[in-house]
């Protein structure tokens, strides 16, 4: 007997475990459910599956990963969630999986999920995130890596949320948010640059004065999007000018986007 299993909890004799989880009293684990090394699981979490989970995560008290999505389209296709290494996903909160046959819906690594967040189907977040409590995601969101999310807001279906990006709590989020911007309120409108989160980040002084001239040209200029997406493309070579050229070359160009939050007049 695996002494790391608690003797209530119920799980599937197909389920894949590593021999070093931790699965807490009265968890539910069904079949197809696929958990690496050193990863716990919280008494009464249910882990449906197919889903994959990576190594050391802490899953809470409470929490539903795997279930089907809350979509009227979905008809019982074989779909996915898959979660990295190194996540913590605190009490109840909800990660469904995709609506299309092989899809999924994705975290990836070091991520903070706190209370009762909820990720709906085929929503993609990346790397270094933090969601705080009670923020719901609607179908196809994408957070981008080291975005802070503040609570008790909702974002609408096929958002992207842009890297370094922090938003408000309790803010309506409609429309795409660009990278390392600062956005807040009902309706949510870009504020500045997140410019404390930025220097966390580690950018000097230099990348930081790239974004600001960019900010500038972006919502100070009285250049049109395309205009300033142009000018921005005449900056010396730079990784994070590049990334927010790419976002907004996106939010012209992409299926189903929402368009960009404005700045606040």
């Amino acid at each position: 007997m695996n002494t790391l299993i608690h003797p209530t909890a119920v799980i599937h004799p197909q389920a894949q475990l590593d021999s070093t989880v931790r699965v807490d009293p009265y968890a539910v684990i069904e079949r197809d459910v696929k958990i690496g090394a050193h990863t716990t699981i919280g008494s009464h979490a249910i882990i449906s599956g197919p889903t994959e989970i990576g190594e050391n995560n802490q899953i809470f008290p409470g929490a539903a990963i795997g279930l089907e999505p809350q979509d009227l389209k979905y008809q019982g296709a074989r779909s996915w969630v898959k979660i990295g290494n190194g996540n913590r996903i605190r009490e109840y909160v909800t990660i469904n999986r995709a609506t299309g046959e092989g899809e999924a819906t994705e975290v990836g690594d070091n991520n903070l999920l706190m209370a009762y967040v909820h990720l709906a189907h085929n929503c993609v977040v990346e790397n270094n995130v933090v969601i705080a409590n009670n923020v719901a995601l609607a179908g196809h969101v994408t957070i981008e890596s080291k975005a802070v999310i503040g609570g008790v807001l909702g974002i609408h279906q096929f958002v992207r949320v842009g890297k370094l990006a922090m938003l408000g709590g309790m803010s309506k989020i409609d429309r795409d948010v660009p990278p390392f911007m600062l956005v807040e309120g009902n309706p949510a409108r870009v504020r500045t640059l997140n410019l404390v989160g930025l220097k966390r980040s580690g950018l000097d002084s230099q990348e930081l004065g790239y974004l600001k001239k960019a900010f500038r040209l972006l919502y100070n200029s009285g250049l049109t999007l395309q205009e300033a997406i142009q000018e921005l493309e005449s900056f010396p070579d730079n990784k994070y000018i590049q990334h927010l050229t790419n976002f907004l070359q996106l939010a012209i160009t992409g299926e189903k986007r929402r368009g960009l939050i404005p700045k606040k007049r």
